[in-house]
């Protein structure tokens, strides 16, 4: 069969095959026909060779961890054939560490576990992938266009359950949200705010193209400029570029009782000059918290299916720009401006 491969750890080496074996037995009793895979920064980093650990002494790694399929059997009898499904990512590791043996393997504390597409196990870019029947997630029937946002939504999902849990720490009635990036993660972090009857804001670089309009469309502000110059002292932060200036400006920007969660991961780059003990001051005097949010569990990726079922399906089909045939995967790759996201389609 077909699939999309590298050689784990070699930069450039992704290719299509079409000499795939059928997915191993001992990968899951539930066999999936692939309808598509989404694409996003960590493949394009994994085909730069900057990660990315494969399953066997081959050195293949088959890439895409953004899956949607359909049951083609299941010999658990859980799933039936033709339910829409997607794979969850993240696998508890094997010790397991005390988190992973309480079904948070998105918190796993040994670093042990293992994510398809990413890190020891083959991902979803084959025509047909297998998983284990607790590590499927349903999908509404009227999710089929769409599904493959499924993913993002559950890294979402557990960021926001967080939030909440750290709001629980006092009477907190918050009114308004930043989220700083208006990429697959910040838009779904918009969506699950207005989902929550927030005051929404989004702060992006794109002055044109559909950022703009989505935000409209979903009933908040998009911003464009510096965090620093917003008329606005948010209840909650989501902070989805992973840049280190903005990063600094919402942790200072927040109001009072303040929660910022980090959910975009930095790669890098310039020094910067930043006043720790002003931010401090700033931080405590305010009873604000800041913390990192990465990865999910099952029942993020379950409540984040019922937000996908529950918001506009073409709002949600306007968040993918670029729907690519298989055989085109370099198109798929190739990053161009007005894109959000973008999907390979089987």
């Amino acid at each position: 069969m077909r699939g999309l491969i590298v050689e784990a750890g070699q930069a450039d080496s992704a290719r299509l095959v079409d000499d795939l074996p059928e997915p191993d037995p001992a990968e899951g009793q539930v066999l999936v026909r692939a309808l598509a895979v989404g694409i996003c920064g960590t493949d394009r980093e994994i085909i730069a060779g900057e990660y990315g650990t494969a399953p066997g002494p081959d050195g293949r790694l088959v890439l895409g961890h953004e899956s949607l399929g359909r049951v083609v059997s299941d010999d658990s009898g859980r799933w039936q054939p033709g339910d829409l499904v997607a794979g969850i990512v993240r696998r508890p590791d094997p010790v397991p560490c005390r988190n992973c043996a309480a079904g948070e393997w998105d918190m796993c504390r040994n670093g042990q576990y293992v994510e398809c597409g990413i890190k020891q196990r083959h991902g979803f870019a084959r025509e047909r992938w297998r998983t284990e029947p607790d590590f499927a997630v349903g999908l509404d029937e009227s999710l089929a266009e769409v599904g493959v946002l499924l993913e993002p939504a559950s890294v979402v999902a557990k960021a926001w359950e967080h939030i909440e849990r750290i709001g629980a720490r006092a009477t907190w009635e918050p009114q308004s949200v930043l989220v700083t990036g208006a990429g697959p993660i910040g838009l779904l972090a918009a969506l699950l705010g207005r989902q929550r009857g927030l005051e929404v804001h989004v702060l992006d670089r794109a002055e044109s193209g559909p950022k703009p309009d989505l935000v409209r469309r979903l009933g908040g502000t998009y911003h464009t400029g510096s965090v620093c110059d917003l008329p606005l002292e948010p209840d909650v932060a989501l902070e989805c570029t992973g840049a280190p200036v903005v990063i600094a400006n919402v942790i200072s920007q927040v109001g009072p009782n303040g929660i910022v969660c980090l959910a975009g991961v930095s790669s890098g780059g310039r020094p910067l000059s930043l006043d720790v003990a002003e931010l401090n001051r700033e931080v405590v005097l305010e009873n604000n918290v800041t913390f990192g949010s990465v990865n999910a569990n099952l029942r993020h990726w379950q409540a984040a299916a019922a937000a996908l079922a529950a918001a506009d399906r073409e709002w949600l089909s306007a968040l993918i720009t670029r729907r690519v045939p298989l055989a085109d995967w370099r198109d798929a790759l190739d990053h161009r401006p007005d894109d959000i996201k973008v999907t390979l389609e089987f």
